[in-house]
């Protein structure tokens, strides 16, 4: 298989990993490496990421209605609330992935991040976000980083802060997907469009 950008079902070049599942068509075109602000919005995303660790993203787009169900749409005032009890119904919710260490440290990090102002986890996270014009277009899945500087830096403050789950290749596939950093390939119709 190619892995520059190849033409889908409607002729439009996309990175190769959009096609290879119905879900991500959507997901690629409309979502991935678009700008995400937002504190509730950006730690769904940093949970998202983190029940994605050893597992395919597609696993976890295929559940995140499930997820946003489950964790009360990530409203880190309302997961910070939840209690042991709440973990045991997350803990026999089929979904969601049931992992005990994810749901830990989903809901520590809601307990955390409420203590934080408001607005300073979308400040923090787009800190690390690299000058677009010192990255080139990745011109094939190759040229993609799986983590950099940035994404090691920021995954350690975080976790200085008391957030978990959050090593840096999640921190930068966080950066992917929210928009800090633009890997849409080069010729990919959905790259900064």
């Amino acid at each position: 298989m190619s892995r520059a950008a190849v033409p889908g079902p409607d002729g439009v070049l996309r990175c190769p990993w959009a096609l290879s599942a119905e879900e991500y068509v959507a997901y690629h075109d409309e979502e991935w490496g678009r700008p995400v602000h937002g504190d509730d919005a950006l730690y769904e995303r940093l949970s998202l990421e983190a029940f994605q660790s050893g597992l395919s993203w597609i696993t976890i787009l295929r559940r995140r209605e499930g997820f946003r169900a489950a964790f009360a749409d990530f409203t880190i005032l309302k997961v910070a609330a939840f209690t042991d009890a709440d973990q045991e119904r997350l803990l026999a919710d089929t979904g969601i992935i049931r992992n005990r260490a994810k749901i830990e440290a989903t809901l520590a990090n809601a307990r955390a991040l409420a203590e934080w102002a408001p607005g300073e986890l979308d400040g923090l996270i787009w800190s690390y976000a690299p000058d677009p014009a010192s990255r080139p277009a990745p011109k094939t899945l190759a040229d993609v980083p799986a983590v950099t500087a940035e994404s090691t830096a920021l995954s350690k403050a975080l976790k200085k802060r008391g957030i978990r789950f959050v090593g840096p290749t999640t921190a930068y596939a966080l950066m992917q997907a929210c928009g800090l950093v633009d890997d849409h390939l080069a010729d990919c119709a959905a790259r900064s469009s």
